[in-house]
């Protein structure tokens, strides 16, 4: 067990419900590396073969804004994170609301995930050509761009070339990082000499094949099998040796690991063998039960059952639940580095949507931009914006909100109060005489 002040759950815990919750029940700046492997916007439901371990798994995959989208991620999103919004403003209207609707849904996930890292902590997103050039995007602007170390390719063999393009044979993994510094074990992950013994490199020196070579961006893994011994049925499972070396050379023994989408847990199997702390979560109500099968099938049980007819694991127990983590930090929901340099607590009772703000300013100021007072036939030209600046302390509540219109948006950015803004309009000519 780390720090109590770092760790507000027990090692090997496994949350059913809602990943979103739990992230945010999680103390800040409290895990080593989450590796996680979430839906890809597919555009189809996926289910698990019958009659397997994973018999009765089934997920959707297909997005919608009216169904997938809380107004609340919204309200988050575009108050806090502009350049996260924007991404997905973006992807809304050259891909589709699909892609927008996953965006919205994976963003808030990962601005959490984000939070509960640890600065010298790391993110692996499995995704694959689907929409990983958009998350890319949506990672760049909640970790920064700085902070992408590799686009790792995982290329697999077997069935279902096409005649009409090229075979689609690869999975993408985003591999980022929240620090200047970070855990990478090199030597952990070095892979076997292609070349042949004996022969030098080009400037004559000699290869140590014993110890291998330093591992590239392309892994090779063969896909699971039908007949793979690993394999339980369930519709998007990945093998157990990709996940051992992104554990293997992103943590060390005894680090925790995270996995909110962990499914039928080959990350958690995977941090197990590898005697990492770890914590699962999953909406799947069956995932309990094939964590604990999974790791009878890979012999880390013993004979018999517990007076719960629970397997009994050689390295301790298993802790299934729904009860959201309470928070023992400060609380707060975003990432020490996003946080307002002055914190000051909304006023209680009911929080207006940002919907309803815009409304109710309209009400009281009519189309008007309260930067330069120019008059819009169409409200659309104004945007919902803050008075005193987050940054600078300025809160999400109603109290703290102006309409602006778009270039006095741009010009205020998160500099200038709107007195500040009215000043910057007055001295460059832009203001309108009320």
């Amino acid at each position: 067990m780390k720090k109590a002040e770092k760790v507000n759950w027990r090692n090997r815990t496994l949350f059913h419900g809602d990943n979103l919750d739990f992230l945010r029940g999680m103390n800040s700046e409290s895990v080593d590396l989450i590796a996680t492997d979430p839906p890809f916007n597919k555009g189809r439901d996926f289910h698990a073969t019958p009659d397997s371990l994973a018999s009765g798994a089934s997920f959707q995959d297909r997005w919608s804004w009216e169904k997938d989208v809380h107004q609340e991620w919204v309200d988050e999103i575009a108050d806090d994170h502009p350049e996260v919004m924007h991404v997905i403003q973006n992807a809304r209207s050259s891909y589709g609301d699909d892609m927008g609707a996953f965006l919205c849904f994976m963003g808030v996930r990962l601005l959490a995930m984000h939070r509960v890292l640890k600065k010298t902590g790391s993110l692996y997103l499995h995704c694959d050509p689907t929409a990983s050039h958009y998350l890319k995007m949506l990672l760049d602007g909640i970790f920064g761009k700085d902070r992408f170390q590799n686009e790792f390719i995982w290329y697999y063999s077997g069935g279902g070339a096409s005649k009409k393009r090229w075979a689609r044979k690869h999975d993408v993994l985003l591999f980022y990082t929240r620090g200047r510094t970070w855990t990478f074990n090199a030597d952990a992950v070095r892979v076997p000499y292609k070349w042949q013994a004996g022969q030098p490199r080009a400037d004559g020196s000699e290869r140590d094949h014993q110890k291998g070579k330093l591992a590239d961006d392309v892994w090779e893994y063969h896909s699971l099998m039908p007949w793979a011994k690993e394999k339980i049925g369930y519709p998007t499972q990945k093998p157990l040796d990709l996940y051992e070396r992104i554990i293997k050379a992103s943590s060390n023994p005894g680090d925790i690991v995270l996995d909110p989408f962990c499914g039928c847990a080959t990350t958690l199997v995977a941090a197990e063998r590898l005697g990492r702390q770890w914590i699962g979560i999953d909406l799947w109500g069956k995932a309990h039960e094939v964590v604990l099968d999974r790791f009878v099938q890979e012999g880390m049980a013993v004979e018999g059952h517990d007076e719960r007819r629970q397997p009994q694991l050689k390295f301790g127990e298993v802790f299934y639940t729904q009860n959201i983590p309470e928070r023992t930090d400060d609380g707060e929901t975003a990432a020490p580095f996003l946080r307002v340099k002055i914190q000051i607590k909304e006023p209680k009772g009911e929080k207006m949507s940002r919907a309803e703000m815009y409304e109710y300013l309209l009400s009281q100021n009519g189309p008007r931009c309260q930067g330069c007072y120019r008059m819009f036939d169409d409200p659309r030209y104004l945007e919902l914006d803050h008075n005193t600046p987050r940054a600078d302390g300025g809160i999400n509540h109603i109290s703290n909100r102006i309409l602006l219109c778009g270039p006095c948006n741009r010009v205020k950015s998160n500099v200038f109060t709107l007195s500040g803004l009215r000043k910057e309009n007055e001295k460059n000519g832009w203001m309108v005489k009320e």
